[in-house]
């Protein structure tokens, strides 16, 4: 018979998404979420215990202590073999998987799975999904880690830097990386599917590769402070840190990063983040239920698309095959004189 915590538990199973603070090891966001899901699972109202038949002795009254014969009775008891103070709790261990994992320094968009999403988890993760940050930088230091915690190495000006310049050198290593990303997804980019495919972003690398930024913003511009959008694929927080350390060099300049934060990964956003107030087992719950229909929700589109290009690609190929058959009789007609 399912118990009621299983029940909870079975609700559990899936992705969803919380939001790691800076300064907090991901680590022990993962174990504080397992300790609040095991107590969620825990709670749920156990099945009333099991009776069993005991047969327990009446005791001797004054009239037959002479008599040697005991006296028996037969009594329902509880059985404690499923008591919790026998076995302790139903569930003392829970698969919490962590996706694209964050540094202590970064905070934003940890994506986790409970039981069989870990699966989904692992498919996530080898999609080749891009991922959002936000970056804060400041002009006019350098340091041994590129952030502005590290030991600082030098000084530099940057009274000349300009919001066109920045946008400038932005431009140009989104284009070197463009170039990167066409080099490693091996995909022959002179037929038409290599051209679908780079027009919906749908490019991606072919096996592993290093990071690469599809895409590089500026948000914000008041010297010596900027902030930067970005996508990317196999990033490491360490590599987006870097980043901006070469912005600064190119500009002629240096510059460390002040903060990096997660706004996106894959279809997870800032928006179904859990914060550490709802990193209980009713609120994953809903979040679990929320992904699950959003789920289904694009992959009724993505069906619905897919027939509606099949028939486009039908209507194509019978106009295609018309024309041929036009052009046929009308090649014949000039050969026989008709």
């Amino acid at each position: 018979m399912t118990t009621p915590s299983v029940r909870v538990f079975h609700k559990l199973e899936g992705l969803f998404s919380t939001y790691k603070p800076p300064g907090v090891h991901w680590k022990l966001v993962r174990d504080t979420i397992e300790t609040n899901l095991l107590k969620g699972i825990n709670a749920a109202s156990r099945p009333a215990p099991v009776h069993r038949v005991q047969f327990l002795a009446e005791p001797n009254n004054a009239l037959s202590e002479v008599s040697s014969e005991l006296t028996v009775s037969a009594s329902s008891v509880p059985s404690l073999a499923h008591h919790p103070l026998v076995n302790g709790p139903e569930f003392q261990h829970l698969c919490v998987g962590v996706g694209h994992k964050l540094d202590v320094f970064s905070s934003g968009v940890l994506v986790l799975g409970v039981g069989r999403g870990n699966k989904a988890l692992t498919d996530l993760f080898k999609a080749g999904v891009t991922r959002d940050y936000t970056l804060e930088g400041e002009f006019g230091m350098a340091t041994d880690d590129f952030t502005h915690t590290g030991r600082l190495i030098e000084k530099t000006t940057f009274g000349h830097i300009t919001r066109d310049k920045l946008e400038r050198v932005l431009a140009m290593m989104q284009g070197s990386n463009q170039k990167a990303l066409l080099t490693y997804s091996n995909v022959d980019m002179s037929t038409q599917e290599a051209y679908e495919m780079a027009v919906k972003g749908e490019l991606y690398p072919d096996g592993k590769s290093p990071p690469i930024l599809t895409g590089l913003r500026l948000l914000h511009f008041q010297p010596p402070y900027f902030r930067l959008e970005v996508q990317c694929l196999n990033e490491t927080q360490r590599y987006l840190c870097k980043v901006l350390h070469e912005v600064g060099l190119e500009l002629r300049s240096t510059a460390v990063c002040k903060g990096v934060r997660r706004t996106r990964d894959g279809h997870f956003t800032l928006q179904h983040a859990l914060t550490r107030q709802h990193w209980a087992a009713p609120d994953i719950i809903r979040a679990i239920q929320q992904h699950r229909s959003s789920r289904k929700t694009r992959k009724a589109k993505s069906t619905q698309l897919g027939q509606a290009k099949g028939q486009a690609n039908h209507v194509e190929e019978d106009l295609i095959s018309g024309d041929s058959h036009r052009l046929h009789s009308v090649l014949n007609t000039k050969a026989f004189g008709c």
